[in-house]
């Protein structure tokens, strides 16, 4: 048997703490210490350690003599060995504190074992640092060793103390150390420690309330993704069970009676017997819980606002405005103390920065801190003193007593601040004190004109007012404000003409002079506003200061507003050519400049405008056409006869002012007068126009044979086609008594086919003398012979389809007619209407839908009101109408007929306002098309009130519609 212990038997290794490899820590207990004994003295310590040293070859003390004397002679004291040989480190040469773990002022290691490896590093260390330092107080000693001696120094009145610090301060290396020193006591104190910089803050800690500590806002991240992500996180909602409302509902209802049968719960939820909840009753409670919420929110924020309307500042109500909404809002505190920390530091980077504090003054007045704002200001009003803004917010601030107080600061510290002695005029409640801060300020500025105004403003008497401004112009003689009101009140005529002249010498290269002084002729009744207004443009334009056309006109119509309606005339007659050339298209920009005064309201400018076009072009048909037009909608009867007396001397060819002048006459009751319009027209011009005016007059007034003569005149001297077709129509509707059978009419038509074949007006009236007869095959070879003479007449192709149709019954041969037609007129939107509804009669709705598809294709006409207003209306759902609708708009862009089919459709729905757009839109996109006319009328017959009615019945009879499919059948019937 071996001798050799076992493993577990075996002494424990140096350091070996059991379990370490599995995380486990060593511990000591009182049993591995033993019992409490006394240690080892001091001298025995000693004595210990010298024994050792002595063992290791080194003396306890060594001497190292430099020199005869014992003064120059320094004993090294040797350091005393620790017990593995290492000597010990000195106190001063112990780690920085900068290496030092913060929670373990011993060390990193002090936990760990120290073994002689350990030693035997921290002895090669310290030989290293050791010789270090004998190398460098060496070189002091060597210093020394030259240095003159005791006596010679004492000759000079030295000690040696003092010169062996004045030599030690020589050498370089003790420089050195003393430099490297002072730099790191310099950089620790320019870098100190965290701990160092918040020492006194965490000094301050203690002295911080209970309150304080609550109001310490909350560390936020402001970056916008994360903020948004909160505030979405805040803003979510959750749906309220129905049971939850209608508990609410029945809490405080109280009932009456009982039912029969049958128990309810006391929440208002289901029966006991196991009826389902009645819905309808749970969205009208929800319903009524809503409007009760909205209710006391809405009495809320009126009893928050109530009891201060009296203290409101007029001049403020924005600002409170913003504060009722802050709060109606309900900001999170958090952004406003945010944004007050953001304004905190703005103020005190720049306190020279008047915004930022006006900008923190106002958040605390957001924020109800009234107090804090005040406080604020008048932080930046001794820091700012000529901040004129930083006054007025102040001013603004603070109320009674101390805003006077203020601004009694703020003029003293900047008394040419016009602003500022306006705001403490303000201030002030009586007119004595109003005018006594004004002439303060006068007095300081003399040159201010609103503060002249503002002292001629609060005068009485007129005579008072006279003289402030007689000063105030001998002031500022420049002033042409000062000067045209001192023109209003001087007593004569002859001063306010001087005052004038002396503001215009003062003010040579101002327009508004000279128009207040032709203003000033026009009002003493002078004929001399001509001539004032040609002075005015030759000496402005010597001054080089003459106005643009576009300004001239401006003024021209402000004084139109202002009731100086000559002065206004006077210039548009001198300035309207004013930098044109003659090559340039004039007459087209001057007529544009009356259709802009019209539309401005300005008729008397529009007025003269025309009348320096007809001055320069008299013979223009056109101007005089807008002239007429200008009258008839804005003027006069009167007036409107004078432009057309004039016209028609002016330019006795034109038939449409002869005849526009007939239909006035006539229109206007004077038949006789329009007779003898019409016969200075035939003088001038007997044209088949004025012929078929004159026919249709004494048609009108019941002249039958006279209007007969006159066609057959017409017949003679103009056989136009026109005078055959009004000839043959007129026959039709006025038959002569021994004519039963249109005869007459037919004979006429005959005649006139022979010498206008291609005229398909003809031939539709020869067919329809035939329906009207009841000679149905003769009508159809009328339309026959008609289509083949005259293809392209869309009309009598439709006349032709109708004619099978619905007198012959034969939908086949009506839909054989649209073919043929359509392949003589491609792409035309009336034959595929008519095809579609004739297929949609014929109750063929599927053949109907698949014509409507083939005409809607982009190669045929995709953009045709007409088309998707009958898909619309008669091819589709009621569920789709609304959304065609909005296709067909998006499609077509503008189309009368569709705008009237939107419109029904909302209509239909009940939403009237919409529906009024839409039919206002159909109107200003075609206003001679009458049927857009009559739906509206029916809806307004429903819907629309007397006024809206008579406004729509006026603009019908402007407008004088004349095309639409009902519309004209009714019209022509």
């Amino acid at each position: 048997m071996s001798g050799r212990k076992d493993f577990l038997s075996q002494q424990a290794p140096e350091n070996y703490v059991a379990g370490l490899g599995r995380g486990a820590t060593g511990f000591t207990t009182r049993s591995d210490l033993g019992p409490a004994r006394e240690g080892p003295s001091e001298d025995q310590i000693k004595e210990a350690l010298a024994k050792r040293a002595a063992q290791l070859g080194v003396s306890a003390t060594a001497t190292i003599g430099y020199g005869q004397d014992d003064a120059d002679a320094y004993v090294l004291q040797a350091p005393t060995p620790s017990a593995y040989g290492a000597v010990e480190k000195k106190d001063e040469d112990d780690d920085d504190e900068r290496f030092q773990d913060p929670e373990n002022e011993v060390g990193l290691f002090a936990t760990g074992a120290y073994d002689r490896d350990d030693d035997e590093a921290d002895r090669i260390y310290q030989d290293i640092d050791e010789r270090m330092d004998r190398r460098r107080k060496a070189r002091r000693l060597v210093l020394l060793s030259h240095t003159p001696r005791t006596s010679a120094c004492e000759a000079y009145g030295l000690s040696f103390p003092l010169l062996h610090e004045q030599i030690a301060d020589l050498n370089p290396f003790a420089r050195r150390e003393v430099r490297e020193k002072q730099e790191r006591d310099e950089y620790e104190a320019k870098n100190p420690k965290i701990q160092q910089q918040f020492a006194d803050l965490k000094r301050s800690l203690g002295s911080v309330t209970d309150e304080q500590w609550q109001n310490i806002p909350e560390v936020g991240d402001l970056t916008g993704k994360n903020r948004r992500t909160k505030q979405n996180l805040r803003q979510r909602f959750y749906a309220v069970p129905d049971s939850v409302i209608a508990g609410a509902r029945n809490s405080t209802e109280f009932d009456t009676s009982v039912a029969d049968g049958a128990t309810t719960n006391g929440s208002g939820g289901d029966n006991v017997d196991g009826t389902m909840t009645n819905f309808a009753d749970i969205g009208a409670a929800r319903d009524k819980v809503l409007q009760v919420n909205l209710d006391k929110a809405a009495m809320g924020s009126a009893d928050a606002n109530s009891g201060s309307a009296s203290t409101i500042d007029p001049k403020g109500y924005l600002t409170n405005l913003s504060k009722t909404e802050l709060r109606g809002q309900g900001y999170d505190i958090g952004d406003v103390k945010r944004v007050e920390s953001l304004l905190q530091s703005v103020i005190k980077t720049n306190s020279r920065h008047p915004p930022g504090y006006i900008a923190l003054a106002r958040l605390h007045e957001l924020a109800g801190k009234a107090v804090k704002a005040r406080d604020v200001m008048a932080q930046c009003c001794s820091l700012n003193p000529h901040s004129e803004d930083a006054w007025l917010e102040n001013i603004r601030l603070n109320e009674g007593h101390n805003a006077k107080v203020i601004a009694a600061a703020a003029v003293k510290e900047n008394p040419q601040s016009t602003r500022l002695w306006t705001r403490a005029t303000e201030l002030e409640t009586d007119q004595l004190s109003k005018k006594r801060v004004l002439r303060r300020a006068l007095d300081l500025l003399p040159k201010s004109v609103v503060l002249w105004k503002q002292l001629v403003q609060l005068s009485e008497d007129e005579t008072e007012a006279r003289l402030l401004l007689s000063k105030a112009c001998s002031e500022i003689p420049a002033s042409i404000e000062l000067h045209l009101a001192l023109a209003r009140i001087v007593e004569t005529v002859d001063e306010a003409r001087k005052v004038l002249n002396t503001c215009r010498r003062a003010n040579p290269k101002n327009a508004e002079v000279w128009i207040a002084a032709t203003r000033l002729e026009e009002q003493v009744g002078s004929k001399n506003t001509q001539n004032i207004m040609k002075r005015a443009v030759q000496s402005l334009a010597n001054e080089n200061a003459m106005l643009k056309r576009e300004e001239w006109i401006e003024q021209a119509e402000k004084c139109e507003e202002e009731g100086a309606i000559l002065t206004g005339q006077s210039i548009i007659r001198e300035t309207l050519s004013y930098g044109l050339d003659e090559d340039d298209d004039r007459k087209k920009l001057f007529m544009e400049d009356a259709q802009a005064s019209i539309s401005r309201g300005r008729y008397e400018i529009a007025r003269a405008i025309y009348a320096y076009i007809l001055r320069i072009w008299p013979t223009s048909k056109s101007a005089w056409e807008a002239s007429a037009n200008l009258e008839k909608t804005h003027g006069k009867k009167e007036d409107l006869w004078n432009v057309l007396e004039k016209a028609v001397e002016a330019v006795p060819q034109a038939d449409d002012l002869w005849i526009q002048y007939a239909n006035e006459k006539y229109q206007s009751g004077d038949v006789d007068g329009a007779r003898i319009v019409l016969g200075k027209a035939f003088n001038q011009s007997p044209s088949e126009n004025i012929y078929l005016e004159a026919i249709n007059l004494e048609a009108k007034n019941g002249q039958i044979e006279q209007a007969r003569e006159l066609l057959a005149q017409a017949r003679q001297e103009a056989g136009t086609d026109r005078v055959w077709v009004k000839s043959v129509a007129f026959a039709r509707s006025y038959p002569s008594p021994h004519d039963t059978n249109n005869s007459t009419a037919l004979d006429l038509v005959t005649q006139a086919l022979q010498l206008y074949p291609s005229q398909p007006k003809l031939w539709m009236q020869k067919a329809q003398i035939y329906e009207s007869l009841t000679l149905i095959p003769q009508a159809r070879e009328a339309y026959s012979t008609g289509t083949r003479a005259c293809p392209h007449s869309v009309t009598l192709w439709l006349l032709f389809s109708r004619l099978e149709e619905q007198k012959a019954g034969s939908v086949v041969k009506a839909r054989s007619v649209l073919d043929r037609a359509k392949a003589a007129n491609p792409k035309n939107e009336r034959l595929w209407l008519e095809s579609v509804r004739l297929e949609r009669r014929a109750g063929n709705l599927t053949a109907a839908k698949n014509l409507m598809a083939r005409a809607l294709q982009p190669s045929e006409c995709h953009k045709s009101g007409p088309l998707w207003s009958e898909r619309i209306w008669h091819l589709e759902p009621r569920t789709q109408r609304k959304p065609l609708s909005l296709e067909a708009v998006k499609v077509v862009e503008s189309d009368p007929t569709l705008f009237v089919t939107v419109a029904r459709v909302f209509w239909a729905e009940r939403k009237l306002e919409k529906a009024v757009t839409w039919f206002e839109k159909a109107i200003l996109c075609d206003s001679d098309d009458g049927d857009t006319w009559a739906w509206y009328w029916k809806f307004l017959e429903m819907h629309g009130g007397a006024e809206k009615r008579e406004d729509v019945l006026g603009k019908m009879r402007m407008a004088e519609p004349r095309h639409g499919d009902v519309w004209a059948q009714v019209r022509k019937g």
